[in-house]
């Protein structure tokens, strides 16, 4: 199962793909955690001490390992590399194991002047299409607000694409700029979970102004999930009331999917 979560920034997509991460494992199955959005905090939500977040390197910023197989050096403008590099072996060798979760961090914004951006572009990209296509395992991807960056080839193999909307215009906005954009990719299954919800009316709110994609279910707003992030802890571990609310979600996914 291959599900692609996104929204607007705050609106809680990465608890949503932290607690997912949790439940499937919790069910046995091998899960594949990727942060894909640039302002990565998917290791902290999912409860990898401080000290070892520090070790886990972006993909991105592995230079050495990113020339050897784009035969191009990062940073560089111009010049020929491979657009089909070898990336079978990452998560294997440079996720980092939390039970049955491997965390991948795709990277992190380049710095003003630091040059062109391409061989990692093409790098992440590939690693992205293999995990989508390739891999057997759950793939959970915790993404950037857009999803310009997939390819139609990778965006063809997610089974799920879930926008994490809260209540309030922009969300909306964002989640009707998502939709657009995956109906052009051709992905199918584009579904929406409601976060911070406070009240009924939230939610006749939110079913009013999103046309055309279901609602999968709702996570209210949750003191323990501020909680958890200020001790620096997973919400799976501090908030059992949202983790109810996540396992009935991913009950819904996996009734959505089942015959696919």
């Amino acid at each position: 199962m291959k599900i692609a979560i996104t929204g607007k920034g705050g609106v809680g997509k990465t608890t949503l793909s932290a607690t997912l991460s949790h439940l499937f494992a919790a069910a046995g199955k091998r899960v594949i955690a990727v942060d894909a959005d640039p302002d990565a905090n998917l290791a902290q939500a999912l409860g990898v001490k401080p000290e070892d977040i520090e070790k886990i390197r972006p993909i991105a910023e592995m230079g050495e390992l990113i020339e050897e197989r784009t035969g191009a050096k990062p940073g560089n403008m111009g010049g020929i590399f491979k657009l089909n590099p070898r990336v079978d072996d990452l998560p294997e060798g440079f996720g980092y194991k939390l039970k049955d979760i491997t965390l991948l961090i795709m990277g992190k914004s380049k710095s003003a002047g630091s040059g062109c951006y391409c061989p990692e572009s093409i790098f992440l990209r590939r690693l992205l299409k293999h995990l989508f296509v390739e891999r057997d395992e759950v793939v959970i991807v915790d993404m950037e607000a857009g999803i310009e960056h997939l390819t139609r080839g990778t965006a063809e193999a997610v089974d799920a694409f879930i926008v994490v909307v809260e209540p309030g215009q922009r969300s909306i906005q964002t989640a009707n700029t998502v939709k657009d954009l995956a109906k052009g990719l051709g992905v199918k299954n584009v579904f929406i979970v409601a976060n911070k919800v406070r009240s009924g009316s939230d939610v006749s709110f939110l079913t009013e102004h999103i046309k055309g994609m279901e609602l999968l279910g709702t996570m209210h707003f949750s003191q323990s999930v501020m909680d958890a992030d200020i001790s620096g802890s997973a919400p799976f571990e501090k908030a059992p009331e949202v983790v109810d609310e996540v396992r009935k979600i991913k009950q819904m996914i996996e009734e959505h999917l089942d015959g696919r």
